[in-house]
């Protein structure tokens, strides 16, 4: 039941957002020499730039326990992403013999990543009905 109900909810949110989806696909095609593999590199800097970037911090388990379902949802998704870019500006750096500028974000990224499952266990475990714990459960070990 909970997983026809989680997963009803994301077809139907994939329903609503196809026509925007589309639309932005259309956007990103129009873009000249647009290529998708291009979300796994980041934007290059300017070496003119003497400012240091400074990136964010992980996120606090007591802020993600204010967060909905969905909003961790699209929250790990943005961090899986985030953390993919970061590996893959790593590895092809590492090939390339230079230096992975900020290798901090790497950390930031993962403890936040944990600390979404510990709060989505955290909600599992105190779920009354066991049948539905042990589905959440199944879901949090799985991502």
């Amino acid at each position: 039941m909970f997983l026809s109900r989680a997963f009803g909810r994301t077809l139907l949110a994939a329903a609503r957002s196809e026509t925007s989806a589309s639309s932005a696909a259309a956007a990103n095609a129009s873009r000249e020499g647009y290529n998708p593999l291009q979300e796994f590199f980041e934007a290059d800097r300017s070496p003119d730039d003497d400012k240091p970037v400074v990136y964010g911090r992980s996120w606090k388990a007591s802020e993600l326990r204010l967060k909905s379902w969905d909003d961790l949802h699209k929250l790990w998704f943005v961090l899986l992403k985030e953390k993919n870019m970061l590996m893959t500006q790593r590895q092809m750096l590492h090939a390339q013999n230079l230096r992975f500028s900020n290798p901090e974000r790497i950390p930031k990224v993962r403890k936040s990543m944990c600390r979404i499952k510990q709060v989505l266990t955290e909600r599992a475990i105190d779920e009354p009905d066991p049948r539905r714990s042990a589905e959440m459960k199944r879901m949090i070990n799985s991502l």
